[in-house]
């Protein structure tokens, strides 16, 4: 048999290799090589496998897909853990918050960007949307601040460009020094897309078009945006279905569910995907899952906030693509996909039993799952020839796993708490050996430090 081409980079004898591909296929003593920024190979021990230019060795570990981050707000990263937002839910928690907010920059955007996607790295997350929607007059290009953070670390990045354009006096929640006009929200939507968004399949930044919630822009603002997103051809997000007062504001605003409320403006498409879906009903399931609407489920943000658990398996069962998100570190206040994933895990048994939720089934939703919620199922989600060199290398060994010896995906989800032990984004290593690669996390942290000061101080 013919000695594959020379490799870039070859992750060997791994325990076992969870590709979470087309047939999900499991690779006991695996190996997967990447080059050019894609996987290029996948075997067991019995494969002849690449030379490459770099080896690691991944014996007593796991490797998977690298976690997919379907929604975040990592600018509130500078606000975690604030005192006086802890106790309400959530249009409590925002109405404090707003405010503080209001004295983002381009510094505050690239800070909190550093330090959460480093934060989500550590969780082993790969790829990570975005929803910065709080544009404070004179805060200059927030998203593009973003962006820089993200190369410079190596990320795979696909924010949204977020919106609000109804304050306190439109019948909104937010001051008015946080909001825009519609005109000013979509020449900046078409702007970002033109600098920023990239097409191919091995892109490392895409942009999507994400007005906030129905309680925070116009119906014109939604109708308009999901013409744009079919111009562009470009995904949509929003929030929706989090919390019982939302379908109150939108039973006493519309006239309408907020489901009923999505379809009238033009957004029933599987261009776009949804954080939390708290409450829709079971029909309102039904129609997101014949529309191929994705939801991004976020089981602490859900609990913390008290909004509720998701109808997760329904949705899936329906035909939604469901993926996971860390949501803001000012509501969930940790941002490990890891964690989220076993939430999620134990959230579906609690909602329907102990067989009814598998690591396996988590495993997917954090990889697969988010992917097509992004839209690039077949590209990232998955270990796959072809697909973007990204993976994670989980240690299953010491402590924690003592004992675990028959079934190392459920282990990596039952036992830990766990971090990733080295982490790839295209071929090149993120994390090593627990540590971010990168060289300026200590200063960042400092920036951070300041900056978070800054935007907590009283009025």
């Amino acid at each position: 048999m013919e000695t594959p081409a020379r490799a870039d980079l070859l992750i060997t004898d791994a325990e076992l290799v969870a590709t979470v591909d087309d047939t999900r296929r499991e690779i006991p003593g695996g190996w997967v090589a990447v080059t050019g920024g894609a996987i290029s190979g996948l075997g067991g021990p019995a494969d002849p496998r690449p030379d490459a230019v770099r080896t690691l060795d991944a014996r007593g570990c796991l490797v998977t897909p690298g976690l997919v981050n379907t929604h975040h707000h990592l600018y509130q990263n500078v606000t975690r853990a604030f005192a006086p937002a802890l106790t309400g839910g959530l249009f409590d928690w925002l109405v404090t918050l707003y405010p503080l907010w209001a004295r983002l920059d381009e510094e505050a955007a690239y800070v909190s960007a550093y330090v959460g996607l480093t934060e989500l790295a550590l969780g082993g997350c790969t790829t990570s949307t975005d929803h910065l929607y709080v544009h404070p007059r004179g805060a200059g290009d927030l998203i593009s601040a973003e962006i820089a953070a993200a190369r410079d670390l190596g990320m795979r990045f696909s924010p949204t460009r977020g919106s609000m354009s109804l304050s306190v006096k439109d019948g909104g929640l937010p001051p008015d020094s946080v909001v825009q006009d519609d005109e000013e929200i979509l020449a900046d939507s078409q702007r970002l897309v033109d600098a920023h968004h990239d097409r191919s399949p091995l892109a490392m930044t895409r942009i999507a078009l994400a007005p906030c919630s129905p309680f925070s822009v116009s119906t014109s603002l939604m109708t308009r945006t999901a013409e744009l997103a079919e111009r562009l051809d470009v995904r949509l997000h929003t929030h929706l279905c989090e919390t019982q007062d939302e379908d109150a504001f939108c039973m006493e605003t519309f006239g309408r569910r907020p489901v009923d409320y999505l379809a009238d403006v033009g957004w029933m498409t599987d261009r776009t995907w949804l954080a939390h879906v708290v409450w829709p009903s079971d029909d309102e399931v039904r129609r997101l899952g014949a529309a191929r609407v994705g939801a991004a489920h976020c089981p602490s943000s859900n609990m913390i906030l008290g909004s509720g658990l998701s109808p997760v398996a329904e949705l899936r069962a329906a035909g939604a693509p469901v993926g996971l998100g860390v949501d803001g570190s000012a509501s969930a206040d940790s941002a490990s996909l890891w964690l989220e994933a076993r939430t999620a895990m134990l959230q579906g048994k609690l909602r329907h039993g102990a067989g009814s939720m598998s690591a396996r089934n988590a495993l997917e939703m954090a990889t697969r799952g988010g992917a097509a919620c992004l839209g690039r199922a077949g590209e990232i989600g998955e270990l796959s020839v072809g697909a973007c060199g990204d993976l994670v290398v989980w240690g299953l060994d010491g402590v924690r796993f003592a004992g675990a010896l028959s079934d190392p995906v459920e282990a990596w989800l039952r036992c830990g708490p766990v971090s990733a032990r080295h982490n790839v984004v295209g071929g090149r290593l993120v994390v090593e050996d627990g540590i971010p690669v990168h060289g300026g996390l200590d200063e960042q942290l400092a920036a951070h430090r300041r900056v978070s000061e800054r935007m907590q101080l009283p009025r």
